[in-house]
C-alpha cells in the first residue's frame, strides 16, 4: 500500500491517526465505474481493520453491479464542518467479494474479525446481524491520500 504523498504532506495523517480516524467513522462514500463509463457514487457505513476496509453492500444495488463488472474502487470517508477541522482520507484499489451473497451468516474465518468490528461500530452489538441482502466487499487499498486541516 502506498502512503506516501507527493503534495500535502504538511497535512498528512500518520498511520496511527489515520487508524483512529477510520476507526471512529462510520460512513465513507464509494465510488465504482459503470459499463458506460460514468461513476456512480453513493454511501454506506464500513469496518477498517486495520488493513483493510470492509464494506457491506446490497447486492442487489448499482454499486454490487459495477463491482462485479470492474472491481476497481475509490472510498472517501471524511468529517469537519468548517474549512480548518477538515480531516479525511481517499482509499483506492480493487475490492475482492467475501462469503456468500447474499450473506446469510454462515462460518466464514476471514469475516470474523470484520463482522465484530461492524456490529459493535454500527449496531451496538456484539455479534453481527444478518439480512440476506448484504454481503462483504474488502478493499486492500493500493494507495491512500489523506489530509487533516487540523494541521494547519
Amino acid at each position: 500500500m502506498d502512503t506516501t504523498q507527493r503534495r500535502g504532506r504538511r497535512i498528512m495523517m500518520s498511520r496511527g491517526e489515520l487508524d483512529a480516524f477510520l476507526a471512529e467513522q462510520r460512513t465513507c462514500r464509494v465510488a465504482t465505474v459503470s459499463p458506460d463509463g460514468r461513476p456512480h457514487v453513493g454511501a454506506l457505513w464500513f469496518a477498517w481493520d486495520g488493513t483493510a476496509l470492509w464494506l457491506y453492500s446490497i447486492t442487489r444495488s448499482r454499486r454490487w453491479a459495477d463491482l462485479r463488472k470492474d472491481p476497481r474502487i475509490s472510498v472517501v470517508v471524511d468529517a469537519g464542518e468548517e474549512y480548518g477541522d477538515l480531516r479525511g482520507a481517499e482509499l483506492s484499489g480493487t475490492v475482492e467479494f467475501v462469503g456468500e451473497a447474499p450473506r446469510t451468516g454462515e462460518p466464514h474465518a476471514e469475516l470474523l474479525v470484520p463482522e465484530r468490528l461492524f456490529a459493535a461500530k454500527n449496531f451496538g452489538l456484539d455479534a453481527m446481524p444478518h439480512d440476506g441482502r448484504h454481503a462483504w466487499l474488502r478493499l486492500v487499498p493500493e494507495s491512500i491520500v489523506t489530509w487533516d486541516f487540523r494541521k494547519l
